[in-house]
């Protein structure tokens, strides 16, 4: 299976005991909690197309950039059309890396249906969730940060193009993409919902994150720390800036989805891992 780099950083933490009784319940997921878990993902996926080009049966996003974390497919509401639906896909896409992801909001047989289509699964990602208790402040015990750091939320353009540029690198996205990826953050209809954040120390953008509250979940994306500046506990200041975000909205959930490495420092936050999302790319 190949490398897949996705939005968020390969963070690693020490863990501490868990919310036995909420993880207790990973392994049979509430249906319920996925509904708006992945009513949030879908929405900030496909925010990224302005254009929104409506498919038939088909949640589909072009943001145009040559990278596959901001094309793709988040689902088609019927396996019986998938062929079909692989085909619209394909011309919808056509000039773009695009990744197809396959989460519980998909019909069942998708996965096997893409395979039979040509589809090669790059990568299982697990979705984590934990629930937003108003009365308990979402940070671990025991974590220090490094002096000097703040986390600050991204209000004006030139915040805006050091942070896209933060998570760019991370994300191993050329520079040359840099400038077209913060004119579609600005352009996104559903800015509203959005908070970006800006991980600071001595006045550079060294972290980065996103959180969009929406279908009562506090959605967390594009989790990224500089490199070297991992393992200062900026990481863990982001991520807790986020939930304290989702409380102060009033969400009922965070969600996220984590990279293999990085689940520790979540599992610090009581986030359990719920489901998961696989994904899959198509050959040219």
């Amino acid at each position: 299976m190949k490398k897949v780099r996705f939005m968020t950083h390969a963070a690693k933490a020490n863990g501490r005991p868990r919310n036995v009784q909420w993880e207790a319940a990973g392994a049979a997921p509430d249906p319920g909690i996925a509904v708006p878990v992945f009513a949030n993902f879908r929405q900030y996926l496909m925010g990224w197309d302005a254009a929104r080009r409506p498919v038939s049966d088909l949640d589909v996003f072009r943001s145009g950039i040559l990278t596959p974390q901001f094309n793709g497919v988040v689902r088609v509401r019927s396996a019986a059309r998938v062929g079909q639906a692989v085909t619209a896909a394909r011309e919808a896409l056509t000039g773009l890396p695009w990744w197809w992801w396959v989460g519980p909001d998909s019909p069942e047989p998708t996965a096997d249906a893409l395979r039979r289509h040509g589809g090669e699964q790059v990568a299982v990602l697990p979705v984590m969730v934990r629930p937003l208790d108003p009365s308990v402040e979402p940070t671990p015990a025991g974590w220090n940060s490094a002096p000097g750091l703040r986390v600050e939320t991204v209000r004006d353009a030139e915040r805006l193009a050091r942070l896209v540029g933060t998570y760019r690198a991370s994300m191993g996205v050329s520079l040359g993409l840099e400038a077209e990826m913060a004119r579609l953050e600005t352009q996104r209809e559903d800015n509203a919902d959005i908070t970006r954040l800006a991980a600071v120390l001595d006045d550079r953008v060294v972290g980065s994150t996103v959180v969009i509250t929406a279908h009562g979940v506090a959605g967390i994306f594009l989790v990224h720390v500089a490199e070297g500046h991992r393992r200062q506990g900026i990481g863990t200041a982001l991520t807790a800036t986020a939930l304290a975000i989702g409380r102060q909205s009033e969400m009922h959930y965070a969600a996220l989805v984590a990279s293999p490495a990085g689940e520790p420092l979540y599992q610090r936050f009581d986030f359990a891992k719920k489901f998961e999302y696989r994904l899959f790319t198509f050959p040219p």
